[in-house]
Order: C-alpha cells, then sequence, then structure tokens
C-alpha cells in the first residue's frame, strides 16, 4: 500500500494506532458514502452507523491526514464568528438555537471518548488570554453571552494575578477559563473514532481519493481503482476537499497554521509554566496557542499563511513567539515543527447544504474546527435521518465568494489580517 504518510509532526510520531487500512479496489454499495476520514466525516459516520446506517468512509490519504491530525488539539465552544454575531444575520429567536448548539461539540468529544475508550490525553479547562483591556473587556462580554445561552457553571473571569496562576508569563492582563473547555492528542482521537466506526460495521478505505461523483437518485462515487454505489454522499473533506466540487471553491479558502514541539520537559518545568495543565490560546486576531502533551511536550501554534503555502522554515516563524511567551524556555529544543491546513470562509461561519439530489457537506471551519466538525457530524446524521432543523439552520446561513475571486482573494485577506494585526498591537 502507497497512502501518503502522515506529515512529520508529534502527533504522527506519537499515535496510537498505525494500522494501515485497505484501498478501494472494488465496485461496493452502501446507504452513505463519506468523503473524508477526518472528524466531520468520523462523527457522521459514527452517528450514522448508531442509528442502523450502512456506511462507507473513502480517505485520499490516512485516517486523520488533514487539519483532524495537525490541529492544536483544543477543544473550544462556540464557532469562529460567535453567537451574537450570528443572531444579527438569522435574529435573536433563530440566534436561541445556535446558542444551544454552540457548546454541544465539546460535550459530543467528551461522550465520544467514554462510550469508545478512546485514549487521546484528554485534559479539561481552556483559558482566553487577554493582552490588553480592550480584550479584556471582550472577554467579560463574552462570558455574558455564553451565559446567557445557558453555559453556565463553567465560566470564570481571571485578573492578572489570577491568571499568572495558570500560565508563566508576562504577557497576559487577564482571561477567561472555560472549565468544559480543554485539550486532546487530535490525531489520536480521529483514530480512536475510526477504530469505533469500525466497531460498528463501517468500512474505511484509505489512499482512495475521490475523483468523481455522479449525482442522482442513486448516486455513485468513483476512485481511481473502485466504485461505491449508495443512496447518499457526504462531502467531508475541508481544505484538503480541492476542486472535486466546483460550487464549494468558489467559497472558501485554504490557510496554513504552524505548529512547533519541543523535547519533553522535566515536571518541575513543566508545571511551572502551566500549573494547571490548561491549554491556553490568546484574544489577537492571529492568535497563539499552546498547551502540554501528555507527555510534558510544550506544543505550540499560531500565525495564518493564506493560500496555504507550506513555509520554508516553520520553527523559525514560531519558536520567537513561543520563547516571547515563556523566555525561561531558552535554550529547549524543538523536536517536531509542522503546518496544516484549515479551510476559512469570508464570514468565517461553517458552510453546510446539499447539492444536487444526494450530496450533503459541511465544510469551513475557519479555525474553529475541533468541536464544530464534531456537532457537524451529528447534524448530517439527522438530515439524513429526515431531522433536518437543526442542519437546515446552518445551511440557510449566507455566503459570499471572496473579492476579487480567486486571484485576490489572498492578498486581500492578508491586508485585512495585517490591519486586525495593528489593531491588536496597539489595543484599539
Amino acid at each position: 500500500m502507497s497512502a501518503t504518510p502522515h506529515t512529520s509532526s508529534y502527533y504522527a510520531a506519537s499515535a496510537n494506532d498505525k494500522v494501515e487500512r485497505p484501498r478501494l479496489e472494488s465496485v461496493i454499495e452502501t446507504d452513505v458514502c463519506i468523503v473524508g476520514a477526518g472528524y466531520t466525516g468520523l462523527s457522521a459516520g459514527l452517528h450514522l452507523l448508531e442509528s442502523g446506517m450502512r456506511v462507507v468512509i473513502l480517505e485520499a490519504a490516512r485516517i486523520g491526514w488533514g487539519a483532524s491530525g495537525r490541529n492544536g488539539g483544543q477543544i473550544v465552544n462556540s464557532f469562529s464568528r460567535d453567537i451574537d454575531s450570528i443572531e444579527k444575520v438569522v435574529g435573536k429567536e433563530q440566534g436561541k438555537l445556535f446558542g444551544e448548539m454552540a457548546f454541544e461539540g465539546g460535550r459530543i468529544i467528551r461522550e465520544r471518548i467514554a462510550k469508545y475508550n478512546i485514549d487521546c490525553d484528554l485534559k479539561n479547562g481552556g483559558v482566553f488570554a487577554a493582552m490588553n483591556k480592550k480584550q479584556m473587556g471582550h472577554l467579560r462580554s463574552q462570558k455574558d453571552l455564553w451565559e446567557a445561552h445557558g453555559h453556565n457553571q463553567q465560566l470564570e473571569m481571571l485578573d492578572q494575578d489570577a491568571i499568572r496562576k495558570v500560565v508563566d508569563t508576562d504577557l497576559y492582563v487577564g482571561g477567561l477559563l472555560d472549565k468544559s473547555g480543554g485539550h486532546i492528542h487530535p490525531l489520536n482521537l480521529a483514530l480512536g473514532e475510526a477504530r469505533a466506526v469500525e466497531s460498528l460495521g463501517g468500512l474505511i478505505f484509505e489512499d482512495s481519493a475521490v475523483i468523481n461523483i455522479d449525482d442522482g437518485a442513486s448516486p455513485v462515487v468513483h476512485t481511481a481503482q473502485g466504485q461505491v454505489k449508495c443512496k447518499f454522499v457526504v462531502v467531508a473533506g475541508n481544505a484538503y476537499l480541492g476542486k472535486l466540487l466546483p460550487e464549494l471553491h468558489a467559497k472558501s479558502m485554504p490557510c496554513g497554521t504552524q505548529v512547533v514541539t519541543t523535547e519533553p520537559l522535566s515536571d518541575e518545568i513543566a508545571a511551572s509554566i502551566l500549573p494547571q495543565d490548561y491549554c491556553v490560546e490568546d484574544c489577537n486576531y492571529l492568535l497563539d496557542y499552546y498547551r502540554l502533551s501528555g507527555d510534558k511536550r510544550l506544543i505550540f501554534g499560531g500565525g495564518v499563511v493564506y493560500g496555504a503555502r507550506d513555509p520554508a522554515n516553520v520553527k523559525a516563524l514560531i519558536e520567537p513567539k513561543l520563547l516571547k511567551t515563556f523566555p525561561q524556555l531558552k535554550g529547549i529544543k524543538i523536536d517536531y515543527a509542522w503546518t496544516g491546513n484549515f479551510l476559512m470562509t469570508l464570514s468565517r461561519l461553517p458552510q453546510v447544504g446539499r447539492i444536487g439530489h444526494n450530496i450533503y457537506y459541511s465544510q469551513g471551519c475557519s479555525g474553529h474546527g475541533v468541536t464544530y466538525t464534531h456537532l457537524a457530524g451529528k447534524l448530517i446524521a439527522e438530515m439524513l435521518n429526515g431531522q433536518a432543523t437543526r442542519f437546515d439552520a446552518f445551511a440557510a446561513l449566507p455566503h459570499y465568494p471572496f473579492p476579487g475571486g480567486h486571484a485576490l482573494r489572498v492578498p486581500f485577506s492578508a491586508i485585512g489580517a495585517w490591519y486586525y494585526t495593528m489593531r491588536d498591537k496597539f489595543g484599539v
């Protein structure tokens, strides 16, 4: 078998399951064919199998090969644009529905981990860290907003003294602790969910890139050496879908983010920099995020490369950010450095819908995908089982092409990012 290997990340090196699945080399029939074995596809597959449907998942490379196996591993509630922004588009009443869903993805992850005994280093607690007074004001408003939508008993404001007890750095003036946030080994979560899919009779084929989909009452999904005949198709390729469906390509843009992982830290150093073992992300537009791994490495990520070009030297981009946050780690060795793509939409909200007769999709998490993708899989399963209300709520969100089309979407987005970065820098 010659499936494209995982990127040379810490996650791939410490994966629990290195078993390769077969390539599709025949014609098979099923109820639902899912394109992509990342979180969206695996979540949809699990929910559909639990409802009694037959499922086949086709993966172009390896399970969790894309963003699902490369991300920062943080369980962050809500969406890339928060509930109040969605309310401005859909109104207060429909906004309540999004408010109910904003915290469901994290619950689904924990339910999956418990139900299927997935070993993925789950740890509870996530902190949003404020660099200035303006960001602290935003966090107070966020706390009020989330509590108004029922997310009570989970949130705690941290003043400057309190956040210093959570993360040993001079950068922050305060923060917001979400006790229902947390972090995981993202690739091991995906691999555990894949094993759960297979335990329920689902089939997963790797090295089986989809090259064409025949829509209709009985769709047929084609790979280079096989076919899947089915009733429904679920497209869950996100940033790695390419141009398989031109309808989706026009309204989204792959973007890259970079991550490094240090050598294992001593127990004393690990306990000193992150005493509570929470994950942390700052409140800047182009944010930094970090946490400790199960074996006490510091995993630190940040930055965005528009258009998803791979930087020549990830370590050179991220190590200065790491040392600015934790100057006490000067001289620490970086063992792993990698990049991965996420899919951004102009609205920063996910794109959900149906193409033709029986092709359903969810994409465009815009950097907020770990929790949303698990919710998306459940919504797709609900839709295919005749419960369309929540799926349709997302499908009704308006989406537009990037200004300037494909030729100018990268420079226009970079200009916008520069503007917001300057605002962050000067706290305005």
